[in-house]
């Protein structure tokens, strides 16, 4: 049995129980629901994750570059496509109802990607005969060589610049040295398989629009203000999530390398279509949490025999076609999110001005503080579906483990770790120690970046073949893994509550717009680190070593620094809370000249 499967079935047991027990024993029932459903819809995203850059760079050859910007274009839609769900679940739908319409898209959108089409080719052209690229095999596995004549062989970079093909005969029409610049690549894609993506990845976009901020929302919603277990609980869902990402990249990653594709992805619309399963028909246990502001409204005419409810489906369904167009030029989501950006900006701008007093006020700047901070963060964590996932399968000896198991380890290392920050967070909250958000994410920010520089200060103790040890690996995840609950959970929890409440959802979209951010210009940071590939494979194992040790100690630093600096302003502004991390915080009475500050 691969050491991953048997480790997790090992922590699965031991840390799900606890949980479980926690879970019945102390948070409301609905959180349970929400739990399960969250697990699955996690499942389902980090099942497509773990294997997508390989699809990408080795199904349809794009180059490194290509492929991380592609990449990029398709997470940040992911994150904000939100600003928009989450506004429409305030102001008609409710967050039960967006959920459910997303949930459905993303199961439609996750079965799509099962239909991969014809692998693309790829042929070398010299003196005008071309010479098929032979690939065989999926991620670490793959095995490229170049056909001449009706034989195949092996190729690596030249000692001065071009491509060197061994064991080639001398005298051929093929010299054995190619310099550089004298041939090209060319390749082939089957537009089906190309346009089945592209049609996959809009409709899971446009499904998590609807379902990501409002579900999260939810569990703020079950909770009173001040309640001292809602940090727990949303460590506790944060397990649920993790718990779906484990498996979804054991068994997607499994999956997708010895049976296909299509395996890997159809297994992740599975995990999709129970996590619907489970909302809907949990829908009694969310104590009416999350139902529509205005019922009437939304049951309107507005279009003939088409309710408003009805005309904010269709308008889901065919918002699907420009966000299609989007996702294939990572330029125009630049410009895109950019906007999205600014807009955003300027309404919480004049909400401060105009809607908000003074502790509403700072609260709120309080919370676009942690906002700012979670861009840094995910910026830098967020590598691993691209640069470290890539990494893995190039530069690490895997010892058995599939490349696209190691996105395993972040999560798995959180099952074990989560509810012990749970405990230790509600622990140090009831005496009154709980170290204040903006301290929280400069930990945070410290391990996230301290994650890279191990790596960068292990590479001397890389293989003949440029491989560093698994452990290393393990190692930057683990980091990683403390510095996320240092400053995730608690981010969503702090959000849900610096919030002034009419716009709750709406600051949970912004929430993931910082992740949308991070996750574009992720993109961009991870196609600079790529390295040359020739049918999927990476021509020179040195080269990409040298690239990644450079990008992850740029990386590693920028984590440091930025840390160093909310650690240090932490102590300025954490009293712009106003005790909103207890009761007695949200329950005190305003002062008249606050009251009077309210100008709408």
């Amino acid at each position: 049995m691969n050491i991953v499967v048997l480790l997790g079935i090992v922590i699965t047991l031991a840390t799900g129980i606890p949980v479980l027990l926690q879970l019945l024993k102390q948070h409301p029932r609905g959180l349970i629901i929400l739990f399960f459903a969250e697990m699955w819809e996690r499942f389902s995203y980090y099942g497509m994750r773990g294997i997508l850059i390989f699809y990408l760079t080795q199904h349809l050859l794009f180059d490194d570059a290509t492929a991380g910007a592609q990449y990029g274009s398709y997470t940040s839609l992911v994150y904000l496509l939100p600003l928009l769900g989450g506004l429409v679940a305030d102001r008609y739908l409710g967050t039960r109802k967006a959920v459910a319409f997303g949930a459905l898209l993303l199961v439609a959108g996750h079965l799509t990607m099962a239909v991969e089409g014809t692998p693309a080719t790829q042929q070398l052209v010299y003196g005008g005969q071309r010479y098929e690229v032979a690939a065989e095999g999926r991620m670490e596995s793959r095995s490229v060589k170049l056909m001449v004549g009706d034989k195949a062989y092996d190729f690596g970079p030249a000692a001065n610049g071009g491509l060197e093909i061994k064991g080639l005969p001398a005298g051929g029409a093929l010299p054995t040295v190619l310099p550089e610049g004298s041939f090209t690549m060319e390749k082939q894609v089957d537009p089906l398989g190309k346009n089945a993506f592209y049609l996959a990845v809009s409709l899971i976009i446009m499904g998590v629009g609807f379902l990501k901020p409002n579900i999260s929302t939810i569990v703020g919603q079950l909770y009173p203000q001040g309640d001292p277990r809602r940090d727990s609980g949303f460590t506790l869902y944060y397990y649920g999530i993790n718990l779906g990402a484990f498996w979804a990249s054991v068994l997607c990653g499994l999956l997708g390398q010895t049976v296909g594709w299509w395996a890997g992805f159809g297994l992740a619309g599975v995990g999709m279509a129970l996590g619907w399963v489970v909302f809907v028909f949990g829908k009694r246990y969310l104590e009416g949490k999350g139902e529509p502001p205005n019922p009437e409204l939304l049951k309107a005419r507005v279009a003939g025999p088409i309710n408003r409810e009805w005309l904010i489906y269709l308008g889901g369904i065919l918002g699907v076609l420009p966000v299609w167009f989007l996702v294939q030029n990572n330029q125009l989501v630049g410009y895109a999110l950019a906007i999205s950006t600014v807009l955003s900006l300027i309404f919480i701008a004049y909400f401060l001005a105009t809607k908000c007093n003074k502790i509403e006020r700072e609260r709120m700047m309080l919370a676009m503080v942690l906002v700012l901070g979670s861009v840094v963060f995910f910026t830098l964590f967020e590598q691993a579906g691209t640069s470290l996932n890539l990494f893995a399968a190039r530069n690490v000896d895997l010892m058995g483990v599939s490349a696209a198991q190691t996105q395993s380890f972040n999560a798995g290392f959180i099952l074990i770790f989560a509810p012990i920050f749970a405990a230790l967070w509600a622990w140090l909250g009831a005496r009154g120690k709980d170290p204040n958000p903006v301290l929280k994410f400069g930990f945070g920010l410290l391990q996230v970046g301290l994650g890279f520089l191990v790596v960068v200060w292990a590479q001397g103790m890389a293989d003949e073949n440029y491989r560093l040890p698994l452990i290393i690996l393990a190692l930057l995840y683990m980091l990683h893994t403390t510095g996320e609950l240092f400053l995730s959970p608690v981010g969503l929890s702090e959000v849900t509550k610096l919030s002034v409440a009419s716009v709750v959802s709406f600051m949970m979209a912004v929430w993931f717009l910082a992740s949308s951010i991070a996750q574009f210009v992720g993109g961009l940071i991870a196609g600079a680190m790529g390295a040359e590939t020739v049918g999927g494979q990476v021509l020179d194992p040195a080269a990409a070593l040298a690239t990644s040790m450079d990008g992850f100690n740029k990386l590693g630093w920028a984590g440091v620094g930025v840390g160093v600096v909310f650690v240090v302003l932490s102590f300025f502004i954490k009293h712009w809370a106003h005790g909103a991390n207890t009761a007695e915080g949200h329950a005190r009475p305003e002062p008249e000249s606050l009251s009077a500050d309210r100008t709408a």
